[in-house]
């Protein structure tokens, strides 16, 4: 009986430590909102096209550690849209969630806010270098939608893995 006290005492002390020295998440993930000044119609298409560009292996080969491909869209209804990222090294599968949400209209045509979600489906994943975040960063880059007129972002390392030390031209 001892054992089991110690055992679970051990895994309370590493996981309390783990989670103090990730200052953040307690599994490789990240939450993050974006706003854009155009319709959820406009982004779901540029995320749906670019989706589509980069669900092949062609673009993982441009570089040695670039992981802009091997998305895989899984679902697309009532604006939500599901897809995964595998990377393309060691082949870990990560899951992604948008939740597109049309907002008050603007100038330009109309307001969307985007709400995102990555995680990894390997269960001990705690540590990711940013990963989860650049999956999602990574399309609304590559469709250009940072560009837009009213875009902004909202997250944080304590809700988003290493978001702080992200480097997307990587990962």
């Amino acid at each position: 009986m001892r054992g089991y006290v110690a055992l679970a005492g051990l895994f309370c002390l590493i996981g309390t430590s783990v989670g103090f020295l990730v200052n953040g998440p307690a599994h490789a993930s990240c939450k993050a909102t974006w706003t854009f000044g155009k319709s959820c119609d406009t982004i779901l298409s540029s995320l749906l096209s670019q989706v589509q560009a980069w669900s092949g292996p062609d673009n993982c080969r441009s570089g040695p550690t670039n992981e802009k491909c091997l998305y895989v869209l899984k679902s697309n209804s009532g604006g939500v849209l599901k897809l995964t990222h595998e990377t393309p090294l060691k082949h870990y599968i990560d899951d992604i969630t948008f939740t597109l949400t049309d907002g008050d209209m603007t100038p330009s045509g109309g307001q969307c806010t985007v709400k995102g979600m990555s995680r990894a489906e390997t269960w001990y994943a705690v540590l990711d270098y940013g990963t989860n975040y650049c999956n999602m960063y990574n399309l609304l880059e590559g469709s250009q939608l940072t560009q837009l007129a009213g875009y902004t972002e909202t997250t944080s390392d304590a809700i988003c893995t290493q978001h702080s030390s992200a480097n997307c031209t990587r990962y």
